[in-house]
């Protein structure tokens, strides 16, 4: 593989994992070229990851309720609300669990280095009658619930990182029933170790934002 080769390769897939971010690399550093290596078997790592997880999850991703997908902050497992939760509560239902279980074995197996994101989201129907205070408290206690699962299903716990955004981070408009229930979901997030890296440095010679 050329040399040229080898650095487009690097700015695919910095690209890829980091929405906003470009990362110069010097011609002919070593460093640079351990780099190259380090995130193409990291992004093998991530793509082999994803494959089982489709194969595994393939009856609940037939019937809409799991999306397994790459995206800038790393491999997401999106679950709809209702597989995991009931109408307003943030206790999983135990239905759920064996579901739970087959991504578990995943990140136990398959990417024991790596951490991983809960995300809780909501549509944008006001609270009213379940008692929470907000859609983004609800939001953050079914990441939580989800989180507290992981762990004690033997996940180690400096692994895990649980975030509530309600309904402020969509990806459909919620202008209908159908809309809505896409954006109730759950979001399990295999983080790279490249975008944990760039997002933990300050703006240097090198990175621009």
């Amino acid at each position: 593989m050329s040399k040229i080769h080898k650095f487009s390769i690097i700015f695919i897939i910095v690209s890829f994992f980091v929405s906003g971010c470009a990362v110069i690399f010097q011609k002919g550093r070593r460093s640079d070229i351990e780099k190259i290596k380090s995130l193409e078997d990291e992004l093998a790592e991530l793509r082999d990851t994803k494959s089982l997880l489709e194969e595994r999850l393939s009856k609940e991703i037939g019937e809409k309720q799991i999306k397994v997908r790459m995206e800038d902050k790393g491999l997401v497992i999106t679950f709809l609300a209702e597989v995991l939760f009931d109408s307003g509560k943030a206790k999983l239902r135990e239905e759920s669990f064996e579901i739970i279980d087959k991504v578990v074995r995943v990140l136990n197996e398959e990417v024991p280095g790596l951490n991983i994101g809960i995300e809780g989201h909501t549509d944008n129907v006001p609270i009213k009658y379940s008692g929470w205070k907000s859609n983004w408290e609800l939001s953050s206690h079914r990441a939580l619930s989800v989180l507290y699962y992981l762990e004690d299903k033997g996940i180690d716990s400096t692994r895990l990182s649980a975030s509530g955004f309600g309904e402020h981070r969509p990806v459909v408009p919620n202008d209908t029933p159908e809309n809505r229930q896409l954006n109730r979901r759950v979001e399990i997030v295999i983080i790279p170790k490249a975008v944990e890296k760039i997002k933990s440095q300050p703006a240097t010679k090198g990175i621009y934002k």
